[in-house]
């Protein structure tokens, strides 16, 4: 299977991304990388893209690559048949990319300090098959879920730190025990989407439990 990763910005070295599907290589799969977010002539050469970039180009240039131009070329690939999968910061919205939120559903509010994340699965679904709760420090994302189809069907689970009662005044330092949605699919057009949130870290994308969930993903955004 041909894939695209899009990915390499400021707070996610693309490296991360990069490591963390290698081990996919042995299995057949065929990895292109994109770090600077210059799209390639055509998405539909690629069974699936794999997008872990916010909207900055890279760790020096923190300007904007998602134009209107690039947020349609995502629709147009998606709704043409073409598998999005969206992973960690590639949630993190920017400026002016309410078309993108829109395809992938939900944006970024923010996460506490790094912290032990519990993800586990909610329901059976070929996403979900054979994947066991795992456990990796992490950052526990908090989505803003907008799109109405979102069939969430992992949720991750993160101990209380700090303070509370500077929660809501601080929340990068101090934030209640929560459960998030960690994972979720939905369609568009003749497409499909698949968020994943966990990956701060590469340790999280090589747990054996996370490996077999990303290909998974992989396999059913190829259709």
């Amino acid at each position: 299977m041909k894939v695209l990763l899009i990915c390499d910005e400021h707070y996610h070295p693309g490296q991360v991304s990069v490591d963390g599907l290698a081990p996919l290589e042995a299995k057949g799969y065929t990895l292109d990388v994109i770090k600077d977010g210059t799209m390639p002539a055509s998405l539909s050469d690629y069974a699936v893209v794999v997008l872990s970039k916010s909207d900055e180009k890279s760790p020096e240039d923190r300007g904007s690559w998602k134009s209107k131009e690039v947020q349609q070329a995502f629709i147009d690939y998606v709704e043409s048949g073409g598998g999005l999968l969206v992973m960690h910061s590639g949630t993190v919205v920017g400026k002016d990319t309410a078309a993108l939120d829109a395809l992938i559903g939900s944006r970024f509010v923010y996460h506490p300090n790094a912290t032990p994340v519990t993800v586990e699965a909610l329901r059976r679904h070929p996403v979900t098959e054979g994947v066991s709760m795992f456990c990796e420090p992490d950052e526990h994302y908090h989505l803003d879920i907008i799109a109405d189809d979102a069939d969430i069907l992992f949720a991750a689970y993160a101990p209380a730190q700090g303070v509370p009662n500077k929660y809501e005044e601080d929340p990068y330092h101090n934030a209640p025990a929560k459960i998030c949605p960690a994972g979720y699919v939905r369609t568009q057009g003749k497409g499909r989407v698949c968020v994943l949130t966990p990956g701060h870290f590469v340790e999280v994308w090589l747990n054996p439990e996370y490996q077999r969930a990303i290909e998974n993903s992989l396999r059913w955004l190829a259709g």
